[in-house]
């Protein structure tokens, strides 16, 4: 199994990293472009424009494991760029990049920092100065073969989010379809982590709510069948309360958190045109409280006197935290009021 090896000073800039390896990958130029436009789209949306998450591939034959994801200063690393032909030293391929349409507005990221993360094989050839470019020495080409997928992050979670997003995708095009080979991540305290985890997890959810927010009258087998259509796997489940419904949710599936996640899925595979109109019970005419009138015109006045109001988050509830998110409470995460 290959190993990326993790220096500490990565901590001062991007901590974490994960990899994949996925091998016998044949590349169609509709696949080549597809797995660009792919990074392309993850990059701009759940990576945040890099700033959470940055994707380097690469032609794995080209390269020589271990590898190492190191933070040195930038008068340190000096390698080809992607598409370029010469040697440049990372501090100077921040002003070269300066006038570069795509990859000027990813600059800011690292280049006041004063270490700057590098990917490293065996030989110190660099694979990467993410999140800004990768090096030409292990550039993608049609005739690429087995790639090597490395996403640093200062997320963990998106990280590992992204990383089962490239491989679920492009794994088909394997030689063996669907097999993806794990990478050993090792931290510099000593402790390893294997990437990518692509287990499904379990939700329990009750009949009713997922019924419930959509309006509609379904049974148990009727809400497994819609579950199954939108390709999440449902069964019933044993429970000593009202019917409920056990959904193995596929790493693909990120974005469902939450029972509302599942009664929208459900309400889309039902039809919402479908789904009977009705008119509201009561009509009302909404105001402003009273109470909410007065606090405003306390805010603007307080601001007036030079202060800035700051709204935080540290008054949301426990439930609302743990339980309606799914998440387990260690007892570490959290700060509970004594008296709220």
């Amino acid at each position: 199994m290959l190993q990326m090896h993790v220096r500490p000073q990565t901590s001062q800039i991007r901590p974490y990293v994960v990899c994949a390896v996925l091998r016998g990958v044949t590349f169609a130029e509709v696949r080549y472009n597809s797995f660009i436009d792919l990074q392309d789209k993850l990059h701009q949306n759940i990576c945040r424009k890099r700033t959470l998450v940055a994707i380097g591939t690469h032609d794995l034959d080209t390269l020589q494991g271990p590898f190492s994801y190191e933070a040195l200063p930038p008068q340190e690393i000096n390698f080809i760029p992607l598409k370029q032909e010469q040697t440049f030293r990372a501090d100077a391929l921040m002003d070269f990049y300066r006038s570069d349409m795509k990859l000027k507005k990813f600059l800011h990221i690292i280049e006041n920092s004063p270490v700057y993360p590098v990917i490293y094989d065996s030989n110190r050839t660099v694979l990467s100065l993410p999140p800004i470019i990768n090096g030409a020495h292990s550039a993608i080409t049609l005739k690429t073969r087995n790639v090597f997928i490395e996403c640093t992050a200062t997320d963990l979670t998106k990280a590992n989010i992204v990383l089962n997003t490239m491989v679920a995708m492009f794994s088909e095009y394997c030689e063996n379809k669907f097999e993806v080979e794990p990478v050993e991540v090792v931290s510099h305290d000593g402790s390893t982590a294997i990437y990518p985890d692509l287990s499904c997890y379990k939700m329990e959810v009750s009949l009713s709510d997922i019924v419930g927010p959509i309006g509609i009258s379904l049974d148990e087998t009727q809400v497994i069948s819609l579950l199954n259509k939108m390709q999440l796997q449902a069964d019933l489940c044993s429970s000593n309360r009202e019917p409920c419904i056990s959904v193995s949710v596929p790493p693909t599936r990120s974005d469902v958190l939450h029972a509302r996640d599942l009664a929208e899925d459900v309400a889309i595979a039902y039809g919402y045109n479908n789904v009977p109109k009705s008119k509201p019970k009561s009509m009302t005419i909404g105001g402003r409280q009273p109470l909410n009138r007065f606090s405003d015109k306390i805010r603007a006045e307080v601001a007036r006197a030079g202060y800035m109001e700051v709204l935080t988050f540290v008054l949301t509830s426990h439930e609302e935290n743990f339980d309606m998110l799914n998440r387990t409470d260690d007892g570490n995460k959290a700060v509970i009021i004594a008296n709220p």
